[in-house]
């Protein structure tokens, strides 16, 4: 089966999808899994690096290695198997300056692995290209995943899928109202 990256944003970007990105059922994760997993996989492979030469088969890509494996492995490590790669695409789209291309929704998540990172320069990064965008309702996310980073150096939601110890302050953290759990 070929597919292109157009059929990548069309699905991510219409209104069936848009309302289960961020708030997802079992089955839309089903979904994904059937649909893309081998598109996935053979995209961490190398299979469609050539996407990276477009501003949306960038988008694209990011697409497919940050925000699917969230859905096909919820609850497991390989959830954030595949997000350097996204980090790697959106660095080199944005050094092309793709993003000037793309919708402001599309921008959104073209720069949305730099907020999944648990490294500050990125989380910094991230709060930047949100605020430059004027995607104001992301740049709230941004900040808030940055101070996360900032308190903890990591995310601690993650910390028993990827088998991490809690630090006691994580643990308060964890059971707080405050608390992200991603």
């Amino acid at each position: 089966m070929t597919i292109t990256p157009e059929e990548i944003i069309e699905f991510w970007f219409s209104n069936r999808v848009k309302p289960l990105r961020f708030r997802s059922t079992p089955a839309f994760d089903r979904e994904i899994t059937e649909k893309y997993y081998s598109l996935w996989n053979e995209a961490g492979q190398g299979a469609y690096n050539s996407w990276q030469q477009t501003p949306r088969g960038a988008l694209a890509l990011v697409i497919i290695f940050d925000q699917f494996p969230l859905h096909m492995f919820r609850g497991d490590a390989r959830s954030f198997s595949t997000e350097s790669l996204a980090q790697k695409v959106a660095y080199q789209a944005i050094k092309q300056h793709f993003d000037t291309e793309l919708t402001a929704e599309e921008k959104s998540f073209l720069y949305i692995p730099f907020m999944h990172s648990e490294s500050l320069a990125d989380q910094e990064r991230s709060v930047d290209l949100y605020e430059a965008a004027g995607l104001t309702d992301n740049l709230r996310w941004a900040r808030h995943h940055r101070e996360i980073i900032r308190r903890f150096g990591r995310f601690p939601h993650r910390n028993r899928v990827l088998g991490r110890t809690s630090t006691p302050d994580e643990i308060d953290y964890l059971y707080s109202n405050k608390a992200f759990h991603g």
